[in-house]
């Protein structure tokens, strides 16, 4: 189903300016580091650094940060797989911490439970919109000497005590992925306020090129590039660029960034609306300190005060005029690369020589409230362009509710 306002005409004059200008390697329209420009600026940081996907964005932070193989990364399990494929591919152990019971998010006492002296880094994720517990994560980073990579993939400009995601960690990685608040198809952008840190990103995000910095594009000055004598690469560096097609859409998303953030907002209130005064759909908790913007609007659903079953809701919520609703993802640990420990073509980090934690198995009981939640939540989509078309999704959700509560299933 096509989604008609959410690409403006800009972004076609923005492509048509790439298009048109053909394809060099040091010269063109810049669009790329002109979209870098405006998104730093929105998000109140010196530094922006683009990449081709929101998976690499993260791969960059740690492998700059200096996280190395056999090094243990605490990640939370109830997310995309992403967040621990990341640790992966750096040749580092993911380490699993719980989430909170009410709002879903990695919970900051299981994150210090967790903590060893192989340790390196945290990456906290706000979870649908909803903002992690942002001051205790930075509380533990800062005395265990830790990198807080927060990944914000879900969460744009959403606060947390009055700070906006991405200015509290070291450094936040934002996925522009097709389902995201603003998207370019696929792609990924870190923020940084770190100088040193912002330059070996962008490094490693581009071959490992030496001269790079975290305000240079990513091409090598065409100089060094036709000097014999230059020095390319004294660290290996993948290839993460985005495109100046990529850049073209994504610049003219961060330009109606708070248009298509506050619309999801309103269908979140609608839905929050919706379910208002129902005990056995629990949406998930926003503290008052906090602002959530709403990727989508998650509830706990506990089918035995229901009585109903969480598929038999679904298909009443279906009959009833309802678009679609999702189930939470497997926790990354239950998924079969984790349970048969495989990776890299059989080989897989905990079992390498390399590593000389205690952190062995991923096994059911790891993350005892996750494993609980995860079976019950509920993820009703928020991306409609059309605000009446969204309100018939919250009013098919009442109607289900009052339904099932009469018992008409």
């Amino acid at each position: 189903m096509a989604h008609p306002g959410r690409i403006s005409a800009k972004a076609m004059e923005y492509l048509k300016e790439v298009v048109e200008y053909g394809f060099g390697n040091s010269s063109g329209p810049g669009m790329t580091s002109r979209f870098e420009k405006a998104f730093a600026a929105r998000i109140g940081m010196p530094f922006a650094i683009a990449h081709c996907n929101g998976t690499a964005t993260m791969h960059s932070c740690l492998a700059a940060a200096g996280v190395k193989p056999g090094d243990e990364v605490i990640v939370p399990p109830l997310t995309a797989a992403a967040t621990a494929f990341c640790v992966l591919h750096q040749g580092a152990i993911p380490v699993f911490a719980d989430i909170d019971e009410r709002t879903f998010n990695i919970d900051p006492k299981s994150i210090e439970q967790r903590i060893t002296p192989l340790t390196k880094a945290i990456i906290p994720v706000h979870l649908y919109g909803l903002m992690a517990d942002m001051d205790p994560i930075m509380e533990l980073a800062k005395k265990h000497h830790l990198t807080v990579i927060e990944d914000s993939a879900e969460c744009f400009l959403s606060t947390y005590k009055g700070k906006l995601a991405g200015t509290i960690g070291h450094a936040a990685s934002f996925s522009l992925q097709a389902s995201k608040h603003i998207t370019c198809g696929d792609g990924g952008i870190v923020v940084t306020n770190d100088d040193h840190y912002a330059t070996m990103i962008r490094r490693f995000s581009v071959f490992g090129y030496h001269t790079l910095t975290g305000k240079s594009s990513g091409v090598m000055p065409k100089k060094e590039r036709g000097d014999p004598t230059s020095i390319r690469h004294d660290f290996l560096g993948w290839n993460y660029r985005m495109s100046d097609l990529q850049g073209a859409v994504a610049l003219e998303q961060t330009e109606r960034l708070d248009e298509l953030v506050d619309k999801r907002k309103k269908i979140g209130a609608m839905l929050l609306e919706a379910v208002k005064g129902c005990s056995w759909i629990v949406p998930q908790y926003v503290p008052p300190d906090y602002e959530h913007s709403y990727w989508t609007f998650v509830c706990r659903f506990e089918a035995e005060e229901a009585g109903c079953s969480w598929k038999e809701f679904r298909q009443k919520f279906y009959d009833n005029g309802g678009d679609f609703i999702y189930g939470a993802w497997r926790l990354s640990y239950n998924e079969p690369i984790f349970q048969n420990r495989e990776f890299l073509g059989g080989s897989f980090p905990i079992d390498s020589s390399i590593y000389k934690g205690d952190y062995r198995q991923y096994k059911p009981g790891l993350c005892p409230v996750a494993e609980r939640l995860q079976p019950k939540l509920m993820q009703f989509k928020t991306n409609y362009m059309d605000l009446n078309e969204a309100r018939k999704q919250a009013e098919a959700l009442r109607k289900t509710i009052e339904d099932v509560k009469c018992g008409k299933k």
